[in-house]
């Protein structure tokens, strides 16, 4: 795999996964349905799946070539993207009208 395919990747499965929990109503997607979900099963969910996503390109990365170190600002930078690209998620589960809403 090139890096030009590894990074898409990774972006696709960030882009999922910040969107994964405000479209399940399972407890870490295998538990038991809960409805409603609370905030903080939803929090915990996107933490869980920012770092499976962040351990995805670390081994891509190891894969391509050698690892780079990284600061706490890629890591501030890659939370904030994380979070950025769940907004669809985010206004799908809490900001949108239901149907019988006036």
């Amino acid at each position: 795999m090139d890096q030009s395919a590894a990074v898409w990747l990774v972006l696709l499965a960030a882009v999922a996964a910040a969107n994964l929990p405000y479209f399940s109503e399972r407890v870490l997607f295998f538990g038991p349905l809960q409805k409603p979900k609370s905030v903080a099963w939803r929090l915990l969910e996107l933490v869980l799946l920012a770092l499976a996503c962040l351990g995805l390109g670390f081994a891509l990365e190891a894969r391509i070539g050698q690892r780079q170190p990284q600061g706490w600002e890629f890591y501030a930078a890659a939370a904030c993207l994380f979070v950025t690209l769940g907004f669809p998620g985010f206004v799908w589960r809490y900001l949108r009208r239901g149907r019988h809403a006036d």
